[in-house]
């Protein structure tokens, strides 16, 4: 494609929002985005105002938030990095006034095509059917044929996405022995718990700690059940706070049908993944490290096969702000335009 894709970017403060635009103000097919703020915020006029790391990026011009702003700003994307309720707020009133304006959603708004499905884990009332039937749920590596026509796409959610890339391959071979059971260990930094100020994210509370949280309440879980193919009751999803700033590691232990290989399994996720640059497959014996993947969007995979080839540990990594945020939705918005799905992202 010869032209640039001109983008709007709401929610640019948290950190998965300042993520995105570093990302955006350097994406070679990107035409001097606009982000747009509110509150404190509404009269800024350049992003360095805010991130004064940003000097010398190229232009980050910004203009106070309205739905009728975003829809008349020609924009041909509009990416929200919002609170679930904000995104349920202001997508309507985009479709509403642009038709052609395509969105990209990093909330947990259009995830679910059943709106019971969000209503219950996230305690919101959903958008319409009409909205979830159109939305894409964003995860290039298994759904890149429908992004190209998508005028919605949710983002998928940082944890889920760990899980789900490592745990499909295996499902849709029809490898493991879900009777008895598959467990979901994930660890995350505190950046995903978001910048909104907690007691339990505060410095004192997270440093030199380890802590489980959200255990069966999660709103992940019913993301995993979806995409990675995997009844509620045949897996348990636990999420760890670590102490460290950014970053997901995921480890799955699975029992498998039959006995397998670490030949087979390796082979299995390379040919997978085969066609797909973001997942990284390590070879049998070496795992992932967070410190492998943070300040990327990569996701590495490895594994550990015990003697009897019955028991795997999984071992899924990825940043939680980019795979897991705003690098997946400039992946998703380069599978959406044509744009080979690792532009600006290498």
């Amino acid at each position: 494609m010869n032209s640039k894709t001109k983008v709007a970017v709401v929610g640019v403060t948290g950190y998965a929002g300042f993520e995105l635009a570093r990302l955006l103000l350097r994406h070679p097919q990107i035409e001097k985005p606009v982000f747009f703020l509110r509150g404190e915020h509404a009269n800024v006029r350049c992003l360095t105002e805010i991130f004064p790391q940003l000097r010398g990026w190229g232009e980050a011009r910004c203009a106070p938030l309205s739905a009728e702003a975003i829809a008349n700003s020609g924009a041909d994307v509009a990416f929200l990095s919002t609170p679930h309720e904000a995104s349920l707020e202001l997508v309507p009133e985009l479709v509403e006034k642009n038709s052609k304006l395509r969105i990209v959603d990093l909330s947990g708004a259009l995830r679910f095509r059943d709106p019971e499905i969000f209503a219950d884990w996230y305690k919101f009332a959903p958008a319409n059917q009409k909205t979830l039937s159109e939305a894409v749920y964003g995860l290039p590596e298994l759904y890149k044929e429908a992004l190209p026509q998508a005028s919605l796409v949710a983002n998928a959610g940082c944890y889920a996405t760990s899980v789900i890339l490592a745990l499909r391959p295996l499902v849709e071979a029809g490898w493991i022995n879900t009777s008895r059971g598959v467990v979901c260990d994930c660890k995350s930094g505190v950046s995903g718990a978001g910048k909104e100020p907690k007691r339990e994210t505060h410095f004192v509370e997270v440093n030199e700690n380890f802590r489980a949280y959200g255990v069966f309440t999660h709103r992940h879980t019913p993301e995993i059940a979806e995409h990675a193919g995997i009844a509620f009751h045949d897996f348990i999803f636990t999420t760890h706070l670590l102490p460290v700033e950014r970053g997901i590691l995921s480890t799955l232990h699975v029992w498998l049908g039959q006995s397998s290989t670490a030949h087979e399994i390796e082979t299995l996720y390379r040919r997978f993944y085969a066609e797909r640059r973001m997942v990284r497959i390590l070879s049998n014996g070496r795992l992932p490290e967070l410190q492998h993947v943070t300040h990327t969007n990569f996701c590495d995979i490895g594994f550990a096969l015990d003697p009897s080839g019955e028991r795997l540990v999984v071992i899924s990594c990825i940043d939680n702000l980019g795979k897991g945020a705003a690098g997946q939705a400039v992946q998703n918005m380069n599978e959406m335009f044509g744009y080979p799905e690792t532009t600006g992202l290498l």
